[in-house]
């Protein structure tokens, strides 16, 4: 037989589309070429593929080789294709039977010897075999990963020949040993943050309601500790929330641990980091902060250090729960749903308000414009977390409330939000919250007027009375109240701070 068609998996974004390697051999000068929008490095597959061929044993075909990798316009990197062109090439030269391979596919990197290599990617190509009804055969280096699905399609090798010996039925490929998840509670507790009793309420609504959180406040004052403990706070994830969080740092390149995989991510990229670096991108697009935070934490310390077309970028993430790049060849969409919490001092010295501020108006309103106010508004609660009392460190501390007791506030909290509406109030649209969130004339009137005062936009009314809503199932009331609103109202520091500085 001189053609042979193998299937195999390419990477695009965190979905793992079909790719037919198909491998013809011709009468001619010995040759061998790939083709199907090829990068350098599936070029350079056919040197490792010869060279495995040969020290495995294998006759390499003094012939045409024309590998084709459809569909034509799909673009295809890395070295994951290295083993199915292997098989592709020796299925047509008939040293290995090709009758079973219309049920399998192939992935997986050639050593010169023949050994196989971990991938990248490999979950999103596991659960996309399963959902077409193949086996797929993957290198030992993936059997962690492999083993996160239940159950699993793929099959495990350590070596090319272990892979034509099972095709000649000489043998057996092990399936993936099922990744059991132990559960590891998230770092710290919130009993360790000394006082900053406003800071922890802000933290417990953050949580309860998936709402985005501003601390603003002096150096030194637990801000960044506060930020810390938020993943803590949040419900488990559930396996489809999981499995997305794990596709994503499958194909980024940065390890997955297979054994702490429904642990909630928590981002702190540093503010020197490029829009790319937070957002995404690459001239082969790879999953920035925001995707990496999936499901999780993403945490933006001395936010006023960052570019501000970089906190820019993170508007429409922030709004539509993806992030979309386009390249020439090709679009890529990657999940960006995400709780943002950010952290910055209120001046360029670190203070204000506390007697300790060396910096003027002028200077500390250039300070915060560094920060956009559209990007600001993106923000539900701004809290301060003002410098300790005298005496807080030195004097006996009162017990305070553990990540424990607060998480099951929190639990209660989001279970009438997911009863009411199915979702959380962090992301109800404005026609559900006309619908499900309704005010009293007199409150709404009292809401208005604040807002008037306070010169606030309509998006921030929208995120105030979500807010408000979800300090009202933390109490576990059927309806918003006044005293809900007034202390949603609370949360609006950065608000209080500019119109000060203005007024």
């Amino acid at each position: 037989m001189s053609l042979a068609v193998v299937f195999a998996r390419a990477s695009l974004g965190i979905n793992a589309p079909l790719v037919t390697v198909e491998a013809h051999l011709a009468n001619g000068l010995p040759a061998f070429n790939i083709v199907g929008l090829p990068e350098i490095t599936v070029k350079e597959a056919r040197d490792r593929v010869r060279s495995a061929l040969l020290n495995a044993g294998f006759e390499f075909p003094a012939k045409r080789i024309t590998v084709n990798l459809a569909p034509a316009d799909l673009p295809k990197e890395g070295g994951r294709f290295d083993l199915p062109i292997a098989i592709a090439v020796l299925a047509a030269s008939g040293q290995i039977p090709a009758q079973s391979l219309e049920q399998l596919e192939f992935l997986g990197e050639l050593a010169l010897t023949g050994e196989l290599r971990s991938i990248k990617g490999a979950l999103p190509a596991v659960l996309a075999a399963r959902e077409a009804g193949r086996q797929l055969i993957l290198p030992a280096g993936n059997e962690a990963e492999s083993g996160l699905i239940h159950p699993t399609p793929a099959r495990i090798a350590p070596h090319l020949l272990a892979i034509t010996g099972w095709l000649h039925q000489q043998g057996d490929l092990p399936t993936p040993t099922p990744t059991a998840h132990h559960h590891q509670p998230q770092d710290g507790c919130l009993s360790d943050v000394i006082g900053q009793e406003s800071g922890k309420r802000a933290l417990e609504i953050t949580a309860a309601g998936e709402h985005n959180l501003l601390l603003l406040g002096p150096p030194g004052t637990g801000k960044s500790m506060l930020a810390s403990r938020l993943p803590g706070l949040l419900p488990p994830m559930s396996e489809r929330e999981a499995l997305e969080a794990a596709a994503i740092r499958s194909i980024s390149g940065q390890g997955l641990d297979p054994h702490d995989w429904r642990r909630r991510a928590f981002r702190q990229p540093h503010h020197s980091a490029s829009a790319v670096a937070l957002v995404g991108g690459g001239s082969y697009p790879r999953p920035g902060e925001i995707s990496l935070a999936h499901n999780g934490v993403l945490f933006l310390d001395e936010m006023t250090e960052f570019e501000r077309r970089v906190l820019d970028a993170l508007r429409e993430p922030l709004e539509t729960g993806i992030v979309s790049i386009s390249r020439a060849a090709h679009r890529v969409t990657f999940p960006a749903h995400f709780q943002l919490i950010g952290a910055m001092n209120p001046s360029p010295c670190g203070h204000y308000g506390d007697g300790m501020s060396r910096s003027s108006s002028e200077q500390i309103l250039r300070y915060l414009g560094k920060v956009s106010g559209p990007f600001l508004d993106r923000f539900d609660l701004s809290v301060e977390i003002p410098l300790l009392p005298p005496g807080a460190l030195s004097r006996p501390r009162p017990k305070s409330e553990s990540t424990a007791t607060v998480r099951e506030r929190v639990l209660a909290a989001r279970t009438r939000q997911l009863a009411r509406a199915g979702k959380t109030n962090g992301r109800l649209n404005s026609s559900e919250l006309d619908k499900l969130c309704p005010l009293k004339r007199d409150d709404a009137a009292f809401l208005e007027l604040a807002l008037n005062r306070m010169q606030l936009s309509i998006r921030a009314w929208h995120k105030l009375i979500r807010v408000a809503r979800t300090i009202a199932d933390l109490e576990g009331e059927q309806e918003i109240a006044r005293a809900h609103l007034i202390e949603a109202l609370g949360y609006r520091a950065m608000d209080r701070l500019l119109r000060e500085l203005q007024g």
